[in-house]
């Protein structure tokens, strides 16, 4: 070897032995970049209502589309009756479904569907299978459909099982927006209307990639329903 290569390797060997003990006393790459130490996300009220739902291990289905919707309930109903082999209970769970984007409309009870059904886009309303037209029933609420993504587990089931739900105010907005020009109302009549008529144990969110954000700093493992 050249007199320069040998010199180049020895200084290679040199910076990686100094690197190496620099990182491998237990100081991560960021740490050591910042000077900071853990972070601690901020706590806001409009978030509180997380807490208040009891149990000791918390999970949150991200669901954006209406497939993704009836996933997230059969994926929930899976997660608390798995857990009963642990000799846990529904209430040993804290369990939230956010209902963002397509999913949103999802969200509202039968009687938004009644009235509002015709008017849903195309990327939302899914046909009912029964009768091959827009449904003028929530059919995530509705019983008979086994062979929807929620596979039958409606949201009465997981309602009752103390399953909550996250609802983009977002999305609800604009789907009120639409909802007012196909039937000649008011948005913020309608956006009233919807907000109002919810599915058990809902809570309004500013907007539903918020809530994804925050149920994670609170604890909630997230599981994207697809």
């Amino acid at each position: 070897m050249s007199t320069d290569r040998r010199s180049f390797l020895t200084r290679l060997g040199a910076g990686v032995t100094v690197a190496g003990t620099a990182f491998g006393s237990g100081a991560s790459l960021a740490t050591a970049q910042s000077g900071s130490g853990s972070f601690s996300p901020a706590r806001h009220a409009l978030d509180d209502w997380m807490d208040k739902i009891p149990g000791k291990h918390r999970m949150v289905f991200d669901a954006t589309t209406p497939a993704s919707f009836g996933a997230a309930l059969a994926y929930a109903g899976n997660f608390l009756m798995a857990s009963k082999e642990y000799g846990l209970t529904d209430q040993d769970h804290a369990v939230i479904i956010i209902a963002r984007h397509f999913a949103t409309p999802f969200a509202y009870n039968d009687a938004m569907w009644a009235k509002y059904g015709k008017a849903m886009p195309p990327m939302v309303a899914i046909d009912d299978p029964k009768t091959k037209t827009r449904p003028t029933v929530n059919l995530f609420a509705a019983t008979g459909y086994q062979d929807l993504p929620n596979m039958g587990t409606t949201i009465p089931d997981v309602v009752q099982k103390g399953i909550h739900f996250a609802v983009c105010n977002l999305a609800t907005t604009f789907f009120a927006g639409m909802m007012a020009q196909a039937t000649g109302g008011k948005q913020d009549a309608v956006h009233t209307e919807l907000t109002s008529n919810l599915v058990g144990n809902s809570h309004m969110v500013p907007a539903g990639i918020v809530a994804v954000n925050r149920a994670q700093e609170r604890g909630f493992t997230l599981c994207t329903a697809v």
